[in-house]
């Protein structure tokens, strides 16, 4: 059985049994189960990381999709172009301290993380802006760009993860995880 007509003998049964009455609803309820059926098939649940260095807070929220048998980087999400880094809303961080990333000066407060893919290096885009949807990437609006520090994990990562760790004194690390990349930035909380 083919997925497509899986998905009509689902909605035709269980999930929209209105879908029965054809005359009453024809394939507008068909099509609303189909869509109802893939949505739950991809959900990217909210998470969030967080660190305390110096008294000081750093958190990230954002959405963690995962693969699904997909090929992510150069598929899914083509390279030479801004990823929201997750899924659904925007990446949302907040730092309670003033923080320095590779050179870039981060003054504390509220920033969307968008990220640059490339197939060698990619670079974390700090977003001035705040609030927007993920797709939505404010051109124009970057406090700046850092080079990530890239490596391959052991075996393939299934759920995107992003941490936020403590590395000593006032350094830490950001680093996000998913299929076959690991891609990271120390800062320095000031």
């Amino acid at each position: 059985m083919t997925k497509s007509a899986f998905i009509s003998v689902l909605c035709r049964s269980v999930l929209c049994p209105s879908a029965l009455r054809p005359a009453a609803f024809g394939s507008a309820a068909l099509l609303v189960c189909a869509v109802t059926v893939f949505a739950q098939e991809y959900v990217s649940p909210p998470a969030e990381t967080s660190v305390t260095i110096g008294g000081k807070r750093i958190a990230i929220k954002y959405c963690a999709p995962s693969m699904h048998g997909r090929k992510i980087f150069g598929g899914l999400e083509p390279y030479n172009r801004v990823w929201r880094a997750g899924a659904n809303e925007a990446t949302a961080v907040h730092t309670d301290a003033n923080l320095e990333m590779k050179g870039l000066a981060v003054p504390k407060g509220d920033y969307t993380l968008f990220v640059w893919l490339d197939q060698t290096q990619w670079q974390l885009i700090i977003s001035k802006a705040t609030g927007e949807w993920g797709l939505d990437y404010p051109a124009g609006k970057d406090l700046g760009r850092i080079k990530m520090d890239m490596s391959k994990p052991a075996a393939p990562i299934d759920k995107y993860k992003m941490t936020l760790s403590s590395t000593g004194g006032n350094q830490g690390k950001l680093q996000l995880e998913w299929e076959t990349t690991i891609a990271s930035v120390p800062f320095t909380v000031k």
